[in-house]
């Protein structure tokens, strides 16, 4: 990857954006996070794993580093069926720790069509992410059916390389369910997926602030609505965000929801005067 300009800086910035404008709403604060998180749950079947791009992931890439991104292995043990959410950076370096897990590719979900989460262009940097990953191991990219063309427009990839769904679909990795849920605002088609009291979700919600909404296909009136949806969800599910902008890589919803002043607002209204 070439080097970073020198107007680029690699350190903490200022409210929102770091190297491109794809990522936070509000501010973060710097943090740290030891390990690749892998947890058990539904049964001793769910494979999940939380992977930090930089340290765990794309190690001594700048960007990667700069950029935070989490991607998610989730799967099934018993058949060993895996899926990578947002395999962007080191397609090969993901597919390493689930071949080392005993585990095998048989689908990618993406969360959105940003290059940081599927690759592409990014203010002037080629970022590789998923045509990498399909060029080393040919299997489905499951997108929602409004990011289906940003998705291949990004990425280059064919329209038949891309499986399109609608809210609320059920796509099932050996026998783990996951909910595909349609939550636009920070792009058209981002989608959350729900699986055993966690939600991975993206850049439509993080443990401090939101998606921005102020880019190509943003929609701010949207955000409100899927934000909050998602604050109604059933049974106080993680939050698995798509950075890593908080203290914590992840938090109970309800913590979350007391937290976060994205969830401040009480009205479309009141949220136009926060993110007009």
């Amino acid at each position: 990857m070439a080097a970073l300009p020198d107007n680029i800086s690699l350190g903490r910035r200022p409210w929102n954006c770091e190297l491109a404008p794809w990522n936070c709403q509000l501010g973060r604060r710097n943090c740290e996070l030891g390990g690749g998180i892998t947890i058990g749950g539904m049964s001793d079947r769910l494979y999940f794993r939380q992977l930090l791009s930089g340290r765990d992931f794309a190690v001594g890439d700048p960007i990667a580093t700069q950029m935070r991104n989490f991607s998610y292995l989730i799967g099934d043990r018993e058949t060993g069926e895996a899926v990578i959410v947002d395999p962007a950076y080191a397609a090969g370096d993901l597919l390493e720790v689930l071949a080392g897990d005993g585990m095998r590719l048989t689908g990618v979900l993406a969360t959105h069509h940003h290059p940081d989460h599927v690759g592409g262009e990014m203010m002037g940097f080629a970022l590789p992410g998923v045509p990498e990953l399909l060029a080393l191991q040919q299997v489905p990219v499951h997108v929602n059916q409004a990011e289906s063309e940003w998705v291949r427009r990004t990425t280059g990839i064919s329209a038949s390389d891309l499986v399109s769904h609608d809210h609320d679909d059920l796509l099932e990795v050996g026998a783990i369910p996951l909910r595909l849920l349609h939550t636009p605002g920070h792009t058209p088609g981002s989608q959350c997926f729900l699986l055993d009291g966690r939600l991975v979700a993206g850049d439509t919600l993080f443990l401090e602030g939101c998606g921005r909404t102020d880019f190509p296909g943003g929609d701010s009136d949207a955000m409100y609505r899927s934000l909050q949806w998602l604050a109604g969800l059933d049974g106080d599910p993680t939050v698995y965000p798509g950075h890593f902008y908080a203290a914590e890589p992840s938090a109970s919803l309800d913590v979350v929801k007391q937290e976060n002043f994205v969830f401040r607002p009480r009205s479309l209204e009141q949220w136009r005067t926060m993110f007009p």
